[in-house]
């Protein structure tokens, strides 16, 4: 009897030993865990809750889906209750923990394994769920977690936060006016992110993700009311003034004002002028010229105009340049000098039909260079000839529309064969329009 009590309380002694073996936070935690994420997997999310809740509480680092299950279970809770109540509020407190708690552990998280979100990422994420989830959701909360998060982010930003971000910002500014400009800086921002974003891109998905959230981010913008030059020049004018030593500052309202094509604007011409004054580049050379042309002084006009043109280095630029150098010129009546720039336009960009355009209208100006008014009328064969160079190189809606019409008012100017006839000239002969133009044509 002895024997067989002592065995008996060894084998008791064995099993308590076991026991509490398996009960070692280690092994409960371990157990918890599958327990909860098997539940997830299943849908289980009631079932899933309280095993979860004991893993956040004694093993926070123990696996990382401990987070992204927390996120599944939480996100249910809470759409089984209603959005009014105290048990709605505690479980949304609940949630914001969670991506705190994560964000203060990920640290720990990226050394365990690979793949591992960033802190400004989770504070992204921990934004949309707050606009989406939160019983009264204070923008201004919503706007400093999202430009933490994309300040850090930046092109790696998912392409929702980024939408997210703006309309953000633009809330506060529909709240707060003096918000505007940075407003405009927070749109600017966004859209580079997203270009470098889907230069980035390796998959088509993506870059169409991220194309699609620059039209919405461009829309917003538009629709916005910060974005008329009365506004800009509101905003900028007296800051131009204050920081008129300041380099950055002036390009980057130089370049608002531009993208905005507020280039008429006072801001625009006092930032491309102290800007010129600090460092001559082609945009402030540019812009000073634009202030020139303002105030009528045309030689100095075009004169800024050569120094863009010398300083840009982009041939496309170089013609935009060339092409308002010309039409300064043609403005003053200057009319072969504002040919010359026309054709510096078109030697830059073969493919823009606007300068075309521009020696026609010239051509048709200055039309009579003989005694005879049916060789006069010939110089319209030759403007029509130039409008219809300008559709075959350019097929912009704005160039066609244009040269057809001006097509239709010329025509009607050109000569009857029978005039040309009693001075020796006939369908299909060449005629050389004198004077100025210098130009051949064809008489038709």
């Amino acid at each position: 009897m002895r024997i067989k009590a002592f065995v008996a309380t060894l084998l008791f002694s064995a099993g308590a030993m076991t026991m509490m073996a398996q009960e070692t936070p280690e092994n409960a935690c371990n157990t918890n865990s599958s327990i909860s994420h098997e539940a997830v997997r299943a849908g289980n999310f009631k079932d899933a809750y309280e095993p979860w809740k004991a893993v956040m509480k004694d093993c926070p680092t123990l696996r990382y889906y401990t987070y992204t299950d927390g996120f599944e279970i939480l996100k249910f809770m809470l759409s089984q209750t209603n959005k009014g109540t105290p048990e709605y509020k505690a479980y949304f407190d609940e949630l914001m923990g969670v991506h705190d708690q994560l964000m203060q552990y990920t640290p720990e998280l990226q050394k365990k394994a690979k793949g591992i979100r960033s802190v400004a990422r989770s504070k992204g994420m921990k934004a949309l769920d707050y606009i989406q989830l939160a019983p009264a959701p204070d923008m201004n909360v919503v706007y400093t977690w999202l430009k933490e998060s994309v300040s850090e982010e930046k092109e790696d930003t998912p392409s929702a936060i980024l939408f997210y971000f703006l309309q953000a910002s633009h809330d506060k500014l529909k709240a707060d006016p003096n918000h505007n400009e940075t407003f405009i800086q927070d749109y600017l921002n966004s859209t580079q992110w997203a270009d470098e974003a889907i230069t980035k891109a390796t998959k088509e998905s993506t870059k169409k993700s991220y194309s699609t959230i620059k039209d919405n981010l461009v829309a917003l913008f538009i629709n916005s009311g910060a974005a008329d030059c009365e506004s800009l020049q509101a905003i900028y004018a007296p800051k131009v003034e204050a920081n008129k030593t300041d380099l950055a500052y002036l390009q980057k309202v130089i370049d608002i004002m531009r993208m905005m094509k507020c280039t008429e604007s006072e801001a625009y011409f006092q930032a491309s002028f102290y800007s010129y004054q600090i460092q001559p580049t082609a945009e402030a050379a540019a812009g000073v010229a634009a202030m020139s042309f303002k105030k009528g002084d045309y030689n100095a006009t075009v004169k800024f105009f050569d120094e863009a043109i010398d300083l840009e280095d982009e041939n496309m630029k170089k013609a935009d340049l060339a092409y308002r150098a010309a039409t300064v010129l043609a403005h003053v009546k200057k009319i072969s000098q504002a040919r010359n720039y026309a054709q510096k336009a078109i030697s830059f960009n073969p493919n823009d039909g606007k300068p075309y355009i521009l020696i026609a209208t010239l051509y048709a100006s200055s039309p009579n260079w003989s005694d005879e008014s049916a060789l006069n009328k010939c110089t319209y064969f030759l403007v029509v000839d130039k409008l219809s160079r300008a559709k075959a190189v350019d097929s912009s809606e704005e160039v066609v529309n244009e040269a057809n019409r001006l097509i239709r008012t010329y025509s009607q100017y050109t000569p009857a064969p029978s005039d040309l006839f009693m001075l020796g000239y006939k369908v299909g002969d060449r005629v050389t329009i004198g004077g100025w133009i210098g130009e051949s044509t064809t008489i038709r």
